[in-house]
């Protein structure tokens, strides 16, 4: 009976690893009916949450592994995918499957990388930000798909051209060189964007967010910011003009890790491209206008890149296989990239936590700003760095500190509150009649009707 029995138990488990291994296509239902078999696989590592819906009202689920699902814990950093943001574009949200399986099986195997991923890493996998797109190129199948069949959501709009345009705000306030951190965002910007841009959105906004990327198809290249060129002289999409952000080197090496990682993307011809170690500026391929990534960067603390990984938009379901296997150390190695630079809380003196504090760097004018709890996450490559921590009302604190190759440096700021001296006050003359009335303000022309914005 014993021998039998672990017949049976044996069986039970090649199905359930079979089961968890299968490579196909995921309508909606089946989409969901797999994410909540991984948390029911994994409970105590994994959470499922909706940011919204869709146009067809569709829930954008996202599934997040940590060591306290639900909870931030200070000084760990939080990590999100995005899948499926052009509906016809699927290989991503297969991969963002599979990965969320891969975790879930290795962690109850007692992976020591993985688990050590998940105990210092809060991450959020959402394998499509537009599933009523995709329900659309899955009618056609991989066989008779039509290059932009699903690629927009039900109301027509591609989701990413869709975010506010921060980048404009950017070049020409500051003719150039204007603020490119934390851009507020205009007055009327929930009315010029789809539901599911506005459930992404307000997500970002609520999670404190340092590390990302966003999964699409039709090329394999590794892309990062800017999206959108400073020229705005041209009007052609595929005008070339190279773009940088002051953290381009660094998105450089965020973009090489992934490409590197992978089992062909760095050796640069692909599709018919060529790209070299498989990474490109977005500017420097053609110019994208309201795009997520940059409006990641312009307006949250989090740096996005996004992943090309197919030149086959809907691949047949016979090299999904080959394609997890090309990307699953990448998706792995890639999340590894949030645990580098300096991290640290920002606190008063009685050690309360400061919210919104912001992180300077001397040298990469790009700043950003610390979490709920005043802990803040600044990605750096290996060297030396002067930060500087200020919050209103406190005195500016500056550390010079070593980052290394490994794990990121400790950095804590306790900032002082800025004592304000007061005048000394001026003695009553005693009568109104001995008191000379003071000249009226002088308000300037240009804001005598109000301001201009």
């Amino acid at each position: 009976m014993a021998g039998w029995l672990r017949s049976l138990l044996g069986a039970l488990l090649l199905l359930e690893v079979a089961a968890a291994l299968s490579f196909l296509h995921h309508r909606y239902e089946e989409m969901v009916q797999a994410l909540f078999h991984v948390q029911s696989q994994c409970p105590y590592v994994t959470r499922i949450y909706s940011i919204g819906r869709s146009v067809e009202g569709r829930h954008l689920y996202v599934l997040e592994f940590s060591d306290y699902p639900g909870i931030h814990e200070p000084l760990e950093p939080e990590f999100k995918y995005v899948g499926n943001m052009h509906g016809n574009e699927v290989l991503g949200r297969e991969l963002l499957l599979q990965l969320s399986e891969f975790l879930c099986e290795e962690y109850r195997r007692g992976n020591e990388r993985i688990t050590r991923l998940i105990h210092d890493t809060r991450i959020h996998i959402m394998p499509s930000m537009n599933p009523d797109g995709y329900e659309v190129a899955a009618k056609q199948g991989p066989d008779s798909n039509g290059y932009l069949t699903g690629r927009n959501n039900a109301n027509g709009v591609d989701l990413n051209r869709n975010f506010p345009d921060l980048n404009t705000f950017m070049y020409y306030s500051g003719e150039i060189s204007g603020p490119n951190h934390h851009i507020p965002l205009p007055d009327n910007w929930k009315s010029q964007v789809e539901p599911e841009t506005l459930a992404v959105i307000q997500w970002i906004s609520s999670y404190n967010f340092v590390l990302s990327a966003n999964l699409h198809g039709g090329a394999v290249v590794a892309n990062y910011p800017y999206d959108k060129s400073q020229d705005q002289r041209f009007r052609s999409h595929r005008r070339t003009v190279n773009t940088p952000t002051p953290d381009d080197k660094l998105f450089q090496k965020l973009a090489k890790t992934y490409s590197y990682a992978h089992g062909w993307m760095h050796r640069g011809w692909n599709c018919g491209d060529y790209f070299a170690d498989g990474i490109t500026n977005g500017a420097s391929w053609y110019s994208l206008s309201k795009g997520m990534q940059d409006f990641n960067y312009l307006y949250t603390n989090c740096f996005e890149i996004t992943l090309e990984l197919s030149c086959n938009k809907f691949p047949p379901e016979e090299d999904l296989e080959r394609q997890w296997m090309a990307n699953r150390e990448a998706l792995v190695a890639f999340i590894e990239e949030v645990h580098q630079g300096i991290k640290g809380m920002v606190s008063d003196e009685n050690n309360n936590g400061i919210a919104g504090a912001v992180i300077s760097v001397q040298g990469i004018s790009h700043d950003i700003t610390s979490g709920d709890m005043g802990d803040y996450f600044r990605l750096l490559l290996p060297g030396t760095y002067t930060v500087t921590a200020s919050a209103e009302g406190y005195q500016p604190q500056m550390v010079t500190t070593t980052v290394g190759p490994a794990a990121p440096s400790l950095v804590h700021f306790q900032l002082k509150q800025d004592v304000v001296r007061k005048p000394p006050e001026r003695k009553a003359s005693g009568t109104r009649a001995n008191n000379k009335a003071l000249p009226k303000k002088v308000v300037p022309r240009a804001t005598r009707r109000g301001t201009q914005r």
